[in-house]
């Protein structure tokens, strides 16, 4: 199933509110946490969005490398699709900064970057139609018909690199979580990021069984080591039709 098809079949997984918190372990050893939250409705670049924002920390007491990260995409309720992003990242205490806005037509990218210190660069890139980042692919996952066997299929862009995001509905299990005990989707993705971020194998990622396909848990083995993460606290959101998202937004 291509991106577009893969963002546009309208589940409403989720909405505005929705805040989801994580603990981060690396090598076994928690080292941080990463929150995810649903923003207000808003404009951006003249469309109507939600804005999905990531946050990860370091725990300082626990990381020789402190990480103060926060990612933003513009989630464009009228195509079902992210209209770019924002990268803030501090990295120990280097700063750096990427934009990416989608062009109209889905089939290139506006990048510009930046270091402390010094001018920014721009790069025009041409994409795949239906090209999305990772964090807007993952929440069109969650509006799909998630089903066992079912694969699915995105094309992703980082700023950098373009890759086809393939995920694998694996199967059906239990699992205990810090929300209670919950039947899970295990999903398994294949990504192709930069070299050292790369796997060794596919990410898993477990999504409840229930319509808003709330992500509880991940497993990433990267070639610098494990990462797992699990969800310790969620607030849903507002979860909202067609016709409330353009009586919300203005529409």
């Amino acid at each position: 199933m291509g991106g577009t098809a893969l963002a546009q079949q309208g589940n409403p997984s989720f909405g505005p509110g929705e805040q989801a918190l994580y603990r981060v372990q690396y090598l076994g050893v928690t080292t941080g946490t990463a929150q995810i939250t649903v923003g207000a409705p808003m404009q951006q670049w003249g469309q109507k969005v939600w804005p999905i924002i990531s946050l990860a920390r370091t725990d300082p007491m626990m990381s020789a490398w402190p990480i103060k990260d926060k990612f933003v995409t513009y989630w464009g309720e009228d195509g079902q699709r992210s209209l770019g992003s924002d990268f803030f990242a501090e990295e120990n205490h280097k700063r750096r900064r990427q934009r990416i806005q989608m062009n109209a037509d889905g089939k290139s990218a506006h990048v510009i970057r930046q270091k402390e210190g010094t001018q920014p660069s721009e790069s025009t890139h041409e994409l795949p139609e239906g090209s999305m980042d990772v964090a807007s692919a993952a929440f069109a996952l969650r509006r799909q018909g998630l089903a066992e066997g079912r694969e699915y299929a995105s094309p992703v862009f980082t700023g950098n690199k373009s890759f086809v995001m393939r995920a694998k509905v694996e199967g059906r299990e239990q699992m205990k979580t810090a929300l209670g005990a919950r039947e899970v989707f295990r999903v398994t993705v294949q990504t192709d990021f930069s070299e050292k971020l790369q796997t060794r194998r596919d990410i898993t990622l477990y999504f409840t069984t229930d319509p808003s396909h709330v992500p509880v848990r991940l497993e990433a083995d990267f070639v610098l080591g494990t990462v797992v993460a699990e969800i310790t606290e969620y607030k849903p959101g507002r979860l909202l039709t067609v016709n409330q998202v353009a009586s919300t937004t203005g529409g």
